[in-house]
């Protein structure tokens, strides 16, 4: 879109401050800590704003005095925009996912969510793609290359402020039918499926019990259809609270868990979360052991 004239490398840049933040978990393995409740915190926060675009351009600048400035001298004041830039649109995509980001870190370890795209979103990449190659090709024709890059920009932000709408609409349509069965929702979130980004898969929770629905856009704008079978979710079993006393990662996996929920198998307790469950509220795909393999008596 034109930030190259700011510096040389500045896609470099742009690239490497993107995904830098994500080397929260890779840090924390090393440092011993639970990676998946110091994933998306300090360096996806506020914390991070400050910090990873300083370290994207002091590698950069390490990279262009080895190669003794090439492309000639970087300016020092557009790397860093191109380095916060970067930074920030990491955090601002991953919010746009159910699985949240703690944007206030270190002051504040909230979890934010958008519930508006899916974690990979195809039709994003698609769009970026296409947005990039057709600048290419304009530049090497001698045209104006930052309008195709521009419109795709544009048509990102439409698509993610119709995919905004779409979820805001689920989850009210979702949490009026909730009520209309007695039940009070405490939560609702309307999670995006790839590719057919027009559906909704709807996770609901109340104080003690849960369940799931669907949503389709194209089936009517009241279409949101949930399931009849309502699931307990057990969090006053003791053995969560045990579990809880003595356990980091069952503690840092509850931290992280949106919507947590207790399953009962065969005598067995397990710790999951309603967002990832596959097939019904009690059947997560992210599931820990409460009771170290020992099945209740």
């Amino acid at each position: 879109m034109g930030l190259k004239r700011l510096t040389p490398r500045a896609m470099p840049a742009l690239i490497l401050s993107a995904n830098l933040p994500d080397i929260d978990s890779f840090v924390a393995r090393w440092a011993g800590a639970q990676p998946i409740a110091e994933h998306r915190g300090f360096t996806h926060g506020v914390g991070g704003l400050v910090t990873m675009p300083l370290l994207a351009a002091a590698i950069i600048l390490t990279w262009e005095k080895l190669r003794r400035g090439k492309e000639g001298p970087v300016n020092l004041g557009g790397l860093l925009v191109c380095c916060l830039l970067g930074t920030l649109s990491h955090p601002l995509l991953d919010w746009m996912n159910t699985y949240g980001v703690r944007f206030l870190e270190p002051i504040s370890n909230r979890w934010f969510y958008a519930d508006t795209l899916f974690i990979m979103d195809p039709w994003i990449w698609i769009t970026l793609i296409l947005g990039l190659e057709l600048s290419w090709r304009g530049e090497r024709l001698g045209r104006d290359w930052t309008r195709p890059a521009l419109w795709a920009f544009g048509a990102m932000l439409a698509y993610i402020g119709v995919n905004f709408a779409i979820s805001s609409r689920a989850e009210a349509l979702a949490s009026r039918q909730v009520q209309a069965t007695g039940i009070a929702p405490r939560l609702v979130v309307a999670s995006p499926p790839p590719l057919l980004f027009w559906q909704r898969r709807i996770v609901w929770r109340g104080d003690a019990v849960g369940g799931t629905g669907e949503y389709d856009l194209l089936q009517g704008l009241n279409h949101a259809r949930l399931d009849p079978r309502i699931t307990p979710l057990n969090l006053d079993d003791p053995r969560l609270a045990a579990a809880l006393r003595s356990d980091a990662h069952v503690r840092a996996f509850y931290f992280w868990a949106r919507m947590p929920i207790v399953t009962i198998d065969h005598g067995r307790a397990f710790l999951g979360d309603q967002r990832y469950s596959g097939g019904g509220v009690g059947r997560s795909t992210f599931l820990i052991p409460l009771d170290n393999g020992r099945p209740s008596s």
